[in-house]
C-alpha cells in the first residue's frame, strides 16, 4: 500500500529546497525535514473573498512526503524496502491529520535497521516528530 501519487515528493528540486530551507526535528530512528507552505499561497488565501471558504483546500496543495532510506542502514534493498513499506503503513495513518502544503522528507537512520523497529514504533516516533515540527492539524 503506497503513498497515494498526489502526496510522493518525486522531483530532485523539491527533495533538494526541503533539505535547504526546512527545519530538522530528530528522534531515535527517524530525521524530519519539513518545508513549510509557501507565504505566497497563504497570504492568497487571506485576501480572498469571504464566499470562497469552502473552496479553501483546492489553494493549498497537498502535503508532499519523500523517504529516503541510505544504503548506511542496510546493504541489503529488501531490508531498506521492508522499512520504507512500515513507514509508508504508518503516514497512511497520520496523512488525514497532516496539514496540507507541506513538504516532508523522513531520512532513516542506521539504528532502525538495528534495532528492528516495527510499524507500531514508526508510528509513534513519526507522530511525535510532526507535533515537534507543528506540522499536524491542531499539533497534538
Amino acid at each position: 500500500m503506497a503513498l497515494p501519487k498526489a502526496h510522493r515528493l518525486k522531483s530532485r528540486q523539491d527533495f533538494q529546497a526541503v533539505f535547504r530551507e526546512g527545519m530538522r526535528r530528530y528522534s531515535s530512528h527517524l530525521t524530519l525535514r519539513a518545508l513549510k507552505p509557501s507565504s505566497a499561497k497563504e497570504s492568497s488565501l487571506a485576501t480572498a473573498p469571504k464566499n470562497s471558504i469552502g473552496t479553501e483546500c483546492q489553494h493549498l496543495t497537498s502535503t508532499k512526503i519523500g523517504i529516503s532510506v541510505s544504503t548506511k542502514v542496510s546493504k541489503k534493498a529488501v531490508v531498506r524496502n521492508r522499512i520504507k513499506r512500515q513507514i509508508t503503513a504508518a503516514l497512511q495513518q497520520l496523512l488525514p491529520k497532516i496539514a496540507p502544503g507541506w513538504k516532508l522528507v523522513l531520512i532513516v537512520k542506521p539504528t532502525a535497521a538495528g534495532d528492528e523497529c516495527g510499524s507500531q514504533q514508526f508510528l509513534q516516533e513519526l507522530e511525535q516528530l510532526l507535533a515537534k515540527a507543528e506540522v499536524l492539524n491542531g499539533h497534538s
